[in-house]
């Protein structure tokens, strides 16, 4: 008779799941955590040395790298961690580029812009806004070129490495380590609290956030991938402050409509955005609705 395999050690079973071969989902999500935070100090170096020796660099300058930066750095993290500690194709997060990718972006963009419209309506027809004109009344044309252009490269940016992070990487090993519910939960309040130090934040706007993190989650979980989630971060954002002039999430971009929200900050959000308002749950549920007919006939996580 063959000798039998050891028995793996109480610490082995705590790392290591010996079904998988691989570590544990908990560890996987601190490895991936311990290389971004490694990542960010390698290119946060020479970007200080850069603001020192230009001490005169735009404020549109630093909000561009300083993105890029947390691009790079956010994506080659979960590269790593995905094909060292989760043994995955960085694909299988949700990343299949086909035709139906590029619809899912495109639908996701545009149903932002839709109800981020339906809030600026109602909020207009409540009085809640005061309007006090257009940008290009004030601004030239090449400062208005130049103000969408870096607004859409900053908002692409944002929605591809925030989604892949909350609703790709920690959303799906949350997952694995738990159930569905608990890493939707799970994830969707890491999103909220790591936008806990932007301007103007309540704690309203935290239940708001977490809201929305929800919304996104449910993109993600009715095809599969995780494009749907990304066009709607991005449009969310770009038709949010740059088009309609709502604050983002407590920041004021470049925007096209110049506006000023008078109304009940419970209901409007206020300095941080509809995000932190009643106003958006509306919206979200109307969205959810959206997303559920235009994905009838997809296949669900």
């Amino acid at each position: 008779m063959g000798i039998p395999p050891a028995r793996p050690s109480l610490l082995q079973r705590l790392l290591l799941n010996p079904a998988e071969r691989r570590p544990r989902a908990a560890w996987r999500l601190l490895g991936q955590l311990v290389l971004l935070v490694l990542i960010f100090i390698l290119l946060g170096i020479p970007l200080g040395f850069w603001v020192a020796f230009f001490p005169g660099l735009s404020e549109e300058t630093l909000l561009v790298v300083t993105n890029i930066l947390a691009a790079i750095a956010i994506t080659l993290s979960v590269y790593l961690a995905r094909r060292t500690l989760d043994r995955r194709s960085f694909t299988s997060l949700g990343l299949r580029w086909d035709s139906l990718a590029a619809r899912d972006l495109l639908f996701g963009i545009l149903l932002a812009g839709l109800l981020m419209g339906l809030i600026f309506l109602v909020e207009c027809a409540a009085g809640w806004l005061h309007f006090e004109g257009y940008t290009w009344e004030q601004q030239s044309w090449e400062n208005i070129l130049l103000g969408l252009l870096v607004s859409g490269l900053v908002f692409v940016l944002v929605g591809w490495y925030q989604e892949l992070l909350s609703r790709g990487y920690w959303l799906q090993n949350l997952r694995d380590g738990l159930n569905l519910a608990w890493s939707v939960a799970i994830s969707s309040a890491l999103f909220a609290l790591a936008h806990s130090l932007n301007p103007n934040v309540t704690w309203v706007a935290i239940i708001g956030l977490f809201a929305a993190g929800l919304f996104l989650a449910y993109g993600y979980l009715r095809t599969g991938q995780l494009w749907l989630s990304i066009g709607l971060h991005i449009g969310w954002n770009f038709f949010e402050g740059t088009v309609f002039g709502f604050p983002v999430s407590g920041a004021l971009p470049f925007t096209l409509i110049r506006q000023s929200v008078q109304g009940p900050q419970l209901v409007t959000g206020g300095e941080f955005g509809p995000e932190a308002g009643l106003i958006v749950l509306p919206a979200m549920l109307l969205g959810a609705g959206l997303i559920y007919a235009y994905t009838i006939n997809r296949l669900k996580v």
